[in-house]
């Protein structure tokens, strides 16, 4: 019984260490505002699926599947979603959407709350939906080439680091560490991308 129960957990673990690599993967080259973040981000997204089914953790297992969608509509809008279906540049968040973003962003994130909390066995219900609807808000931002998706990726990689780390999921905690450090990192970068666009 006992090997069985190690077998078990040495391949979730495997599957956690190659969503560990191919999300440091992506995420850098989100940075560099280089194209191949997306087929890395196609591929770390369905291994975090299982990774969150085995967890528990319902409402980060359903993102991976928004996730997928997304990254594949990012990868087009890079290419194509610039003026003239050209490749598209950093841009600043107008007041009018920020708004728009947090009040849907706050609204998803009570509802999902309360649905796990009352129809399943999530482990933390309403931690596991505001990061979700928060991660939903920034990768969209990310996907249109928005700035401010690293401030909102900043802010939500500190508490999925609490909770991971809470969860036992510390080689992704460990993953989210670095996430924070990236996402510092692709302010900086972007915000010189536009600056250098604004100059030209």
């Amino acid at each position: 019984m006992w090997i069985d129960q190690l077998v078990a957990l040495t391949m979730a673990k495997r599957w956690e260490v190659l969503a560990v690599v191919t999300g440091i993967i992506s995420v850098y080259l989100s940075t560099r505002e280089n194209i191949w973040s997306w087929p890395t981000a196609l591929v770390n997204v369905a291994l975090y699926f299982v990774v969150f089914y085995e967890a528990k953790l319902y409402a980060d297992m359903g993102l991976q599947v928004v996730y997928f969608a997304l990254s594949l509509y990012g990868w087009y809008e890079w290419l194509y979603g610039g003026e003239n279906r050209t490749e598209l540049h950093v841009s600043r968040t107008p007041q009018t959407l920020g708004l728009r973003l947090a009040i849907i962003g706050i609204a998803c994130a009570a509802v999902l709350g309360t649905l796990l909390a009352r129809f399943t066995d999530a482990a933390l219900p309403y931690i596991d939906s505001a990061t979700t609807s928060t991660s939903l808000v920034a990768q969209w931002m990310m996907t249109r080439k928005i700035l401010e998706n690293w401030a909102v990726w900043a802010a939500v990689d500190v508490v999925y680091i609490a909770m991971f780390v809470f969860k036992r999921l510390y080689l992704t905690a460990g993953l989210y560490s670095v996430f924070l450090v990236l996402a510092i990192m692709g302010y900086i970068q972007w915000k010189r991308s536009l600056a250098e666009r604004s100059l030209a």
